[in-house]
């Protein structure tokens, strides 16, 4: 990997724009660049004359410099052969013979970071040198840019819309590019704009391609996978920095690499993970995605890393293709054709060898098959980056073996692939393998067949037994003075460097949305319900509870309320059965889904889309559960008040009609006991306390009516308002004795003012189910940014 480290100083040198071989860069003061043979060179030129590492390019205070660095072949500049140049623009350099080597021209230079207007804001570097993949002279008129084949500049990506984007010729001379309202937006040197002017060296980011002017062309860049990356001097605190997690982790990932990070449980192995994919930025240091600052510009660059966490990130429930494809219509553009979409689908289903299981239920296949799933959703968007936590976790040796190898072939064919696992059984196919000591430190980094050796361990386990009971060694120190550290990260990283402060607040920006509001409900209703109606269970008991429930209030109504007591029983039993339909359908709802959602909501889900498509679809379940539910306890039942009626409807449907919003009122608190636990074990308990507090407080049991508190607290409990309007429609208070029965002494009965068969009254307990329905939903949208990623908690 080339040297992109950060000068000793801050110099105040200006930016340089720079051509050779048939592209051009722009350079950041702050970094220092290498030229020469090697692949892993800032600037790479292809010519046997030209030494593996040739000449290095820095900024020396305002101005910058070109070093030879020893080369066979020499540097030179008007014929005459240098050791050492000062570069400004017009100045043109040869590599390896002065007439015809291979030439590097410094095209322009642009202001200082730091001297630049805050509404803009520039990478320090295109990426790694590369050929662009195109080249057209700047046009003299507007040039449309997007998918369809009408346009002007085609992008063959299903990441851009079909009109995506314009870069229109400006009267006065120059150049803007203005986006078309597409749904993953158009960047500027990183930050995604509605609107921006062009100079010489920007980027403009479009899916996976970046377009740069230079001189009078407009060259564009594919990012085709084969990107390195380079992490520098990552350092993350916790407990107001008392605490270490990570501790200037430094090194570097060639492109079409595999690299295993392993280490014993605490040494950061998470944490470096969530670091390198800009979920929780490092608080001090810089990650360089093929030579661009990922915290900076990580609004665009997100959508190029794929992430494919320690659990499954699909529904277990669903087919293998209709789960690819259900996140297919959520990541791409709303504009894309169903046909282009199950294109893509069928496409990712070949690569990884899912064919002979695409119509199989996730939940029927083998972990391995399981985890492949898991990475074909993520490759849908054909990321460069692809990142795996503990994807071998559970498995058999053999099942390790062939997901390290389907990994070990995912890189061969274009990607860099980091993988963080416990596992050491099939290291051997991976590049580079990174081991982190307790405290967040570099123990070794290399090949895997130099590591066991380096330590004087025969086998792992030994190896990780001696960090757990050698803490006090300094494990890093060790690395840091031995040979492999000197050919593995010095050599690439030979310059001092400064750790970067926090990112930027173009990392906290929320990701685009790829559909609208409304094509997220209905992909994701439509997703739900699918699960949910493959789930048998499920479908057992929802079918079933109504009518266990309603029969056993059936059961104590007889044919006629004939007490207030028998009245009140009945009552309490639809109570009972409201909150146990409502809560129950619900409580497990979220936190089952937790992870998928947090990977979701990370590339774009919205979030209120979300809840939305749970309180649609659980509504809708829940009401009609709850309508049998009264059916079966309360059809035939002589339900009339003493005065013959209801406050305003028929009895029976006034009496349903509290039943249903108090069912959807528990669904409701059920969401946000879902929402707010961590696990999905601890929900059971927590469903029979919802039930036994509202079954106290409904005002059924105990007189609520001017206990101080009490009374008060009753108030936040759905079914003291279900209990309420259900008593004021049969005017439960002036209910006759039963006959043969004695009278009561005169206050016995419930002087509830709730309890008044009035329409102010019901009316009042029937909107304040409304009002806590309405609370509690706003409360789950806000318990679930809990257990987003950081950059998403806005």
């Amino acid at each position: 990997m080339g040297d992109r480290s950060v000068a000793p100083s801050a110099p105040s040198a200006p930016e340089l724009v720079v051509e050779a071989d048939g592209g051009s860069q722009v350079m950041s003061p702050s970094r220092i660049y290498h030229v020469g043979r090697d692949p892993s060179s800032d600037i790479v030129l292809q010519d046997a004359r030209v030494s593996w590492h040739h000449a290095v390019l820095r900024a020396v205070e305002d101005h910058w410099t070109l070093e030879d660095t020893g080369s066979t072949n020499g540097t030179y500049t008007e014929g005459h052969r240098i050791r050492s140049l000062e570069v400004h623009p017009g100045s043109v350099v040869r590599f390896g013979n002065p007439a015809d080597g291979p030439a590097a021209v410094v095209t322009g230079v642009r202001p200082h970071p730091a001297d630049r207007p805050s509404s803009v804001s520039h990478p320090s570097a295109t990426g790694t040198f590369r050929q662009p993949t195109s080249v057209r002279p700047l046009p003299e008129r507007t040039v449309r840019i997007g998918r369809s084949t009408d346009n002007d500049l085609i992008v063959d990506d299903l990441v851009v819309s079909r009109r995506h984007a314009e870069l229109r010729a400006l009267p006065g001379g120059g150049h803007e590019i203005v986006d078309l309202g597409s749904h993953n937006g158009t960047y500027l040197n990183g930050v995604r704009v509605q609107r921006g002017p062009l100079g010489p060296g920007d980027i403009v980011g479009i899916g996976h391609s970046a377009f740069c002017l230079v001189g009078d062309q407009l060259q564009e860049f594919v990012d085709t996978g084969e990107v390195s990356l380079d992490v520098q001097d990552l350092s993350v605190h916790v407990d107001e920095g008392r605490k270490t997690l990570l501790d200037d982790v430094t090194f570097p990932v060639g492109a079409r690499s595999l690299l295993a990070v392993v280490g014993p449980s605490g040494a950061g192995k998470s944490t470096l993970l969530n670091a390198l994919t800009g979920l929780r930025p490092a608080d001090r240091g810089t990650v360089l995605y093929d030579g661009r600052d990922l915290y900076r510009d990580y609004a665009e660059l997100r959508a190029r890393i794929g992430l494919v966490p320690q659990d499954d990130i699909l529904h277990a429930q669903l087919t293998v293709r209709r789960a690819l494809r259900y996140a297919a219509e959520l990541r791409f553009p709303g504009d894309t054709a169903k046909a282009e979409r199950d294109a893509r689908v069928e496409e990712v289903i070949a690569e990884l060898g899912l064919q002979q299981r695409a119509d199989l239920p996730i939940h029927s296949l083998s972990g391995g098959q399981r985890k492949r799933v898991s990475v074909a959703l993520e490759l849908l968007t054909k990321p460069s980056l692809l990142f795996l936590d503990e994807p071998t976790s559970g498995l058999d040796p053999g099942m390790d073996r062939s997901v390290m190898t389907m990994l070990r072939g995912l890189a061969d064919d274009g990607r860099t692939v980091i993988v963080v696992t416990h596992s050491v059984l099939s290291l051997d196919v991976c590049d580079r393998l990174l081991v982190l000591a307790p405290g967040g430190r570099i123990a070794f980094y290399g090949p895997p067949g130099d590591s066991l050796e380096f330590f004087g361990f025969a086998q792992w386990p030994e190896a990780f037994e001696a960090f757990e009971n050698d803490r006090d060694r300094d494990w890093a120190g060790h690395y840091r003075t031995s040979p492999e550290h000197r050919k593995y990260i010095a050599a690439a990283t030979d310059q001092p460097r400064l750790g970067a402060v926090a990112p930027a607040p173009a990392a906290a920006e929320e990701p685009p949305k790829a559909q609208s509001w409304g094509s997220q409900l209905w992909t994701l209703m439509r997703r739900y319900v699918m699960a949910l109606s493959a789930d048998r269970t499920f479908l057992a008991i929802m079918i079933a509870l109504p009518f266990l429930t309603g029969g056993m209030a059936r059961l104590s109504a007889g044919t006629k309320f004939a007490s207030a007591d028998k009245a009140n029983t009945v009552m309490l039993i639809l109570c009972v059965g409201g909150v146990l339909t409502g809560a129950a359908n619900a409580v497990r709802e979220l936190v089952k889904e937790r992870v998928i959602y947090r990977r979701e909501r990370a590339v774009g889900l919205s979030r209120s889309a979300y809840v939305m498509s749970k309180v649609v679809v659980l509504g809708v379940i829940t009401v009609v559960q709850a309508i049998v539910l009264s059916l079966v306890a309360l059809a035939g039942v002589d339900t009339r008040a003493p005065g013959g009626q209801g406050v305003l409807m028929p009895p029976l449907v006034e009496m349903t009609l509290a039943e249903a919003l108090l069912a959807f009122t528990s669904m409701m608190l059920g969401l946000v006991v879902s929402a707010l636990v961590r696990r999905e074990e601890v929900t059971m308990p927590l469903l029979v306390m919802i039930t036994l507090v509202q079954v106290v407080f409904c005002g059924g049991m105990i007189e609520l009516h001017n206990r101080l508190v009490l009374e008060q607290l009753a108030w936040l409990v759905p079914a003291r308002w279900a209990l309420a309007a259900m008593s004021s429609t049969i005017d439960v208070t002036h209910i006759p004795p039963e006959p043969g029965t004695p009278t009561p002494p005169p206050g016995a009965q419930s002087t509830d003012p709730l309890f008044e068969h009035a329409v102010g009254t019901w009316m009042l307990s029937m909107s304040m189910m409304v009002v806590l329905s309405v609370v509690l939903g706003l409360l789950v949208v806000r318990l679930l940014r809990r257990h987003e990623p950081a950059v998403m908690r806005k």
